[in-house]
């Protein structure tokens, strides 16, 4: 393979076009004619399979492996089990920050969770190396599985998700509760949910010497190199890892895992390449997922509906040897305004694999059950639900009181509202049905998703015959970035997207940061928009300090880029394009660097979020209680759009994945063994095409200066948020039944009517 992954342009011309269009994917051709290739498509000279064998039990410890069956059979090379491992240069039970996780490495017997790495059989062929792992026959000393609610190891934790606090408290909770006239007052369970992207976690390694190339898929690929570097005692500038590709990652690819870091001491021990890709239940386990909460909220309101108190609690699980779970509660701090907020976390250990950032961590199970709470309150007081949630509209962040950097969501509201038919909706539930007789229902349910900045680098080159290189270390996991990006880049560079090449995917390029939290697009993206304002900053000084050229002089004046040429502000007729000015001073490229991150004073002043509202549209059967979704809208303000074809689809998979969230998507986990008794495509359900509604995306206008220099705010998690509860509270006014346990079942449906 390259060094460098370049991606082409497209083939059709927008002549003046760039940030703002909706040009079509730059990988689209090579992904649906099977030329994109992906970490486990490469095949080195001299490969190995590498298979891991994992834990059939959730806690104890193994006691014996039949090591010598699986290496009598033909084709199997090693066998690594903790009795002969070679060692690491990093505590694989220490951290590393920031995104760090305890991993297991065959560091020792013991059995954490199903699914555990236990051993790892390399071998010629896949075939053998599976049959060798199969021979191995582990004998267990088995504990008893810590599994659910009641037998699982409760304690207190500083913080939840990536460093937040575990407790947020403004005002006084307590007394806005006594005095309010109302207090509506719920819980709610959310399941374990996992990662199930179409593309496995998978990699294959190479060494040579103290260097090693890594083939994966990877969502920060400077910081995993340094992880990487850590583990196996090297500087992290000899650790290249390529990942031009991503069949989806929802968080889980950005971080370290025991199977990749197992195969890749494989190699190096054996001194060839090895590759070794999870099976789709292998990834129920060592490689992330959401973990499951319970919650319970407390709103106080007044005799006009306003908020005096709200009180999140969340007790959310985690594994029994690391400490990461879902900040749900944190999601009633940016949203409304009640002048006394308490969002707090309680930890609950059990025996499974460490949870995981899955896509929209914590703001996603927080979210479902906070709208959910919040219609609740609204029928509570006698209010439209939609009335209710602006009678509480925060003009300011709660608790903080700093401004919105810019906030449409009174305009979400009005548009999503309008577009959907909200004002024909009745208040009281069970009073609509179709021709067919089946009970219909409409809910609504806020978005909101904060904007985090990466600190990220590009390099831009302007070549002479008037195209550019632009370069970073970016992701794509199937959302468009290197279109959307090419497109900033074309924009600061005065060019049309396909006069444009894209490099990104691999770590030796500038680093353009980390995909994840919905901040790519700006991180990487603001790089390359300063790397191209510096390269045409270069370019001008070449013009304008050579006589010969029409832009002579103009460097006080200064000049535009546009269309590939070079303009003087103050006349327009004097101008020059980028292969004249290179060629006259004997130059075949100039070059220009940037780094870029958020403002830290930008960041104090203001809160960074953006907003949106969802309306939904369900349809339950009377008698059987079976409940389809018929039709979602949602409005969503989002900052400057780069490209509204890229963002329509990251709405729409958002909120598919409601769907998912609110009726069907859950782990199923055998109490007695810990096994998860779904971990398939088969059992473990998520949407299907027949199950996608109609959807609508209404993309609201927002001008945000101040969330960074190109206003771009992350799309692909907010459609998550919202979603579920707006199907949740649909359901109840389809069916009078308020269901708190998701995924909504029939028989919860059935029970209670």
């Amino acid at each position: 393979m390259s060094s460098e992954i370049a991606f082409p342009s497209p083939q059709h011309r927008r002549h003046g076009s760039s940030a703002g269009q909706p040009l079509t994917r730059r990988d689209g051709v090579l992904k649906v004619t099977g030329r994109a290739t992906y970490a486990a498509d490469n095949h080195p000279e001299g490969m190995l399979y590498a298979v891991t064998a994992v834990s059939s039990i959730a806690r104890g410890r193994v006691t014996a492996l039949d090591v010598k069956a699986a290496k009598a059979h033909p084709g199997v090379v090693e066998v690594l089990t903790p009795a002969n491992r070679p060692p690491l240069s990093h505590d694989p039970d220490e951290k590393i920050p920031p995104f760090g996780f305890r991993v297991e490495v065959l560091q020792d017997d013991t059995v954490r969770y199903v699914n555990q790495p236990i051993a790892l059989v390399i071998a010629e062929t896949l075939e053998a190396a599976t049959e060798g792992a199969a021979l191995l026959n582990p004998q267990y000393e088995v504990e008893s599985a810590r599994t659910r609610l009641e037998n699982g190891e409760r304690f207190d934790t500083p913080a939840v998700g990536v460093g937040a606090p575990s407790r947020t408290a403004y005002g006084d909770v307590e007394a806005g509760l006594a005095a309010a006239v109302r207090v509506t007052e719920a819980d709610y369970i959310t399941p374990p949910q996992y990662h199930n992207a179409m593309e496995p976690h998978a990699v294959v390694a190479q060494w040579d010497g103290d260097r090693v190339t890594l083939d994966m898929p990877n969502q920060a690929l400077a910081l995993s190199c340094a992880a990487y570097a850590a583990y196996f005692g090297i500087p992290a500038g000899n650790v290249l890892i390529r990942s031009p590709f991503l069949g989806g990652g929802f968080g889980s690819k950005a971080i370290l895992n025991g199977p990749q870091i197992l195969a890749i001491l494989a190699a190096r021990m054996l001194d060839r390449p090895v590759k070794l890709a999870l099976t789709r239940a292998q990834m129920y386990g060592p490689v992330g997922h959401r973990g499951q909460t319970w919650q319970k909220l407390r709103l106080g309101t007044d005799g006009e509906g306003r908020l005096t108190a709200l009180h999140h609690h969340v007790l959310a699980a985690t594994s029994s040897f690391d400490e990461f779970m879902e900040p749900a509660a944190n999601a009633s701090l940016p949203l409304y305004a009640s002048p006394a907020i308490l969002a707090e976390h309680d930890g609950l250990r059990l025996d499974t694999g460490t949870p995981g950032p899955m896509r929209a961590p914590g703001e996603a199970s927080g979210s479902a059950a906070l709208e959910v709470a919040m219609d609740e309150a609204a029928i509570a007081c006698g209010m439209d639900p939609l009335e209710f949630r602006l009678a509480n509209y925060a003009e300011t962040e709660p608790g903080s009181g700093k401004p919105f950097s810019s906030k449409s969501l009174r305009e979400c509201y009005a548009e999503g509202a309008k577009r959907f038919g909200w004002s024909g909706r009745p208040l009281e539930p069970r009073q609509m049905r179709d021709e067919n007789g089946f009970l219909v229902g409409w809910g609504m349910g806020t978005a909101v998703f904060h904007c985090p900045h990466f600190p990220a680098e590009a390099r831009a080159t302007l070549r002479a015959d008037g195209t550019a290189l632009v370069e970073t270390a970016g992701a794509d996991m199937g959302q468009g970035a290197w279109t959307a990006l090419a497109q900033i880049a074309a924009e600061a560079l005065g060019l049309d997207p396909d006069q444009v090449e894209l490099h990104s995917g691999i770590s030796s390029l500038p680093d353009g940061g980390i995909a994840g939290g919905s901040g790519h697009t700006a991180s990487a993206g603001l790089a390359l928009h300063n790397a191209g304002v510096d390269a045409i900053a270069r370019l001008a000084e070449l013009a304008t300090a050579d006589p010969a050229s029409p832009l002579f002089g103009a460097g006080n004046i200064g000049v535009e880029a546009r269309n590939g040429r070079l303009h003087r502000r103050d006349d327009e007729g004097r101008s020059e394009s980028y292969a004249e000015i290179l060629a006259r001073a004997g130059r075949t490229e100039v070059v220009g660097t940037a780094k870029a991150a958020r403002d830290p004073a930008v960041a104090q002043a203001h809160a960074m979020f953006s907003h949106g509202a969802v309306f939904a549209e369900v349809k339950v059967d009377p008698d059987l209680g079976q409940v389809r979704v018929t039709r979602l809208v949602g409005a969503f303000a989002a900052g400057r759009i780069i490209n509204p074809r890229l963002v329509r689809s990251q709405y729409f998979g958002g909120m598919i994945w409601g769907i998912s969230f609110a009726l069907q998507e859950e782990a199923v986990t055998d109490r007695r063994t810990g096994r998860i008794m779904n971990a398939d495509l088969a059992e473990y359900h998520v949407p299907v095409n027949a199950d996608v509604p109609s959807l609508d995306a209404i993309l609201i206008p927002e001008d945000d200066p101040y969330v960074n220099p190109l206003g771009v705010k992350g799309v692909g998690e907010i459609g998550i948020t919202g979603t579920v509860g707006a199907i949740a509270n649909a359901v109840w006014h389809a069916t009078g039944v308020r269901a708190r346990h998701f995924p909504i079942r029939i028989e919860d449906l059935l029970v209670n009517q």
